[in-house]
């Protein structure tokens, strides 16, 4: 198939016969998806991503960036289902992967007493996720590619045996953090302003991971406070399976953390400039409107 120039009916067969994968895909994410948003957002992202990809001759490394519920590990799970059957091979990866094994953090915590978990810029092993993406780029195969399973340690989460990586045309790296850049602000929005001036400076550091992205695509969402809903539902569904989950009064703790140290509105809000594609989600998940960086939507 040829994904720079592909008809409708081309796009529609490939649908059809990959119906069935998808369908089961979703029911092991506990996913409903509305027919729309498989042909206007799956399906054309895939092809998009596709068309990236053949623009170069090395693998391509597409960073997905949103907040807390946004969806964006969803996403990268069925664009590499996409992706495969199309023919490239690809890997889905998580900036979650590169934290630091649990007895680092346990020092980190000890040296400064405010990182109480997992999650803010200095909680990564930076060094190492700028390896893989080179080994990546460069076609360095096999890769042993991090592994992080959190809930090891009462939830404080640990490295596991790295997955083996023989090829790959295609990865997707997501994260809450991934591709946000240092700002300069008094951080008046946030509790503590001076944590959050400590956390943006660590994120200097992130750069250099950065700039190993092929593309950027940011997942937005016009009220951050949703992130706080989202989470309690998804603990409650948790719950309500017998399945260990936090409070509300612990959900609120938990996200709170995250936007005291890099706030939503003040790092994540000016990325939406530089994205080579932006994706509105709205309050039930759904994307609203898709917009790349030359102003042409997906298609």
């Amino acid at each position: 198939m040829d994904i720079d120039d592909v008809s409708e009916k081309a796009r529609s067969q490939f649908l059809k016969e990959n119906e069935t994968a998808i369908a089961n895909l979703c029911t092991d994410l506990d996913l409903i998806p509305d027919q729309e948003t498989i042909e206007n957002v799956w399906l054309p992202l895939a092809f998009k991503i596709a068309s990236w990809r053949n623009a170069q001759t090395r693998c391509f490394v597409q960073g997905f960036l949103g907040g807390q519920g946004t969806g964006k590990t969803t996403l990268t799970k069925v664009l590499t289902l996409l992706l495969n059957r199309l023919g490239y091979s690809t890997v889905s990866w998580s900036i979650d992967d590169l934290y630091l094994p649990y007895v680092d953090r346990v020092t980190l915590r000890n040296r400064d007493p405010r990182i109480v978990r997992r999650g803010p810029p200095g909680t990564h092993d930076v060094p190492l996720g700028i390896d893989i993406l080179q080994q990546f780029r460069a076609g360095n195969f096999p890769i042993e590619l991090p592994r992080f399973d959190k809930s090891l340690h009462g939830g404080e989460g640990d490295r596991t045996a790295p997955e083996i990586i023989e090829q790959a045309d295609i990865i997707l790296f997501e994260g809450w953090l991934v591709g946000v850049r240092p700002i300069v602000s008094e951080f008046e929005k946030v509790r503590d302003p001076q944590f959050a001036k400590d956390m943006n400076q660590q994120l200097q550091r992130y750069v250099p991971l950065w700039e190993l992205l092929d593309r950027l695509i940011v997942l937005h969402i016009q009220d951050y406070q949703l992130s706080k809903q989202w989470r309690k539902q998804a603990e409650h569904k948790m719950i309500a399976q017998g399945k260990p989950g936090m409070s509300d009064a612990e959900i609120d703790q938990f996200v709170e953390y995250f936007w005291n140290a890099l706030h939503p509105e003040l790092l994540i809000t000016p990325m939406l400039q530089s994205a080579d594609l932006v994706l509105e989600i709205g309050e039930g998940h759904a994307v609203l409107s898709n917009s790349l960086s030359n102003g042409d939507r997906l298609q």
